[in-house]
């Protein structure tokens, strides 16, 4: 077997570059062939960058965003539409999960946005919080919680996060008793299906049935992480690049389990702070924001591009651009690519 391109290498930050400006919570990123991303935006929309470099905002006239409110309002309260995760359909519409509203939302590339589930067996559904398509059209939602603030949820170590599955027969959970569910993604063969616990610092795997149920959980690498995994994306390696949030770090585990740190952001005290209060279920957003980098500051997500593959662009929540650099091996295509 070739040898892992990860072994021995790490991200040199003096080859990172940026790309955007003036972004607010830039979460989510799709790249597309062309060169250009979409990005989550703050404003309640998404933003356009080019190749470029040059920025359109894609946003309807009135959405209710939260900007120019506080830490408390925005991050904790979630107060305003806050668009988190992002995927692509084949026409080119957005469907965007709305931490913000707590909800699903369709954005065509005019602007114009219709909400299309709030609630899920007659209750909210929570804190939507990422959205993925697969070969088949359908749409796969995870909610990370229905506590309020969903800050909450870090120290009570609450199961209530759940995947959904939307598709013709509507929206129906497919799989619950999750710990702060985050990001999802599939395997090459979409036999497996990988999720993000924030909460219990874990990545979870269950196998994909052909009608989208779920069976076989199983945790996938280590029981739990040195950080609060946040996103995620596989290289054509097949190993499973990790962003660990306001510890700021960029990991992967290999094929056989083993984790490797690509770059560290962090600020190790306040990262050390961030562990012991985790630990002892004590966390504050005081505490948690103080915990951050400076690159992509609460590195949220990460995903590859341009033309080989190669391009890993970072997105955060406390940031207002999008660093990128490049890799010795290239990313696992989105369904979007093909």
């Amino acid at each position: 077997m070739n040898t892992n391109p990860l072994k021995g290498w790490q991200v040199d930050r003096s080859e990172i570059r940026t790309i955007g400006t003036d972004l607010q919570r830039p979460e989510c990123i799709l790249a597309q062939r062309d060169g250009s991303l979409l990005v989550a935006d703050a404003r309640g929309g998404v933003m356009h960058i080019g190749a470029d470099g040059r920025q359109h905002l894609i946003v309807p006239a009135s959405t209710g965003a939260a900007g120019g409110a506080n830490f408390e309002e925005r991050y904790v309260l979630s107060k305003g539409s806050l668009p988190n995760g992002l995927a692509l359909l084949e026409n080119g519409d957005i469907v965007i999960a709305n931490w913000g509203t707590d909800s699903v939302e369709l954005m065509t590339r005019d602007g114009t946005v219709r909400t299309l589930f709030t609630e899920i067996d007659g209750r909210p559904i929570g804190k939507a919080n990422f959205v993925m398509r697969d070969s088949r059209g359908r749409i796969w939602l995870t909610v990370t919680t229905r506590m309020n603030p969903w800050t909450d949820s870090l120290n009570t170590g609450v199961l209530d996060g759940y995947v959904a599955l939307i598709d013709e027969n509507g929206i129906r959970i497919v799989a619950e008793g999750f710990a702060g569910t985050n990001e999802i993604r599939f395997d090459a063969q979409e036999e497996w299906l990988y999720v993000v616990e924030s909460n219990a610092r874990r990545i979870s795997r269950l196998r994909v049935a052909h009608d989208g149920s779920l069976h076989g959980r199983e945790i996938y690498g280590p029981p739990e992480l040195e950080g609060f995994p946040d996103g995620f994306a596989f290289d054509a390696y097949g190993n499973l690049w990790i962003t660990l949030i306001m510890s700021d770090k960029l990991i992967a585990i290999t094929p056989e389990g083993e984790v490797l740190t690509l770059l560290d952001d962090g600020d190790p005290e306040a990262t050390a702070i961030l562990n012991r209060h985790y630990a002892a279920r004590t966390l504050t957003p005081a505490i948690m924001q103080a915990a951050k980098g400076t690159l992509a500051p609460w590195m949220a997500s990460l995903t590859f591009g341009g033309a080989d593959l190669r391009t890993v662009y970072l997105g955060s929540l406390l940031g207002t651009t999008v660093p990128y650099f490049r890799s010795p091996v290239r990313g696992l295509p989105l369904i979007h690519w093909n």
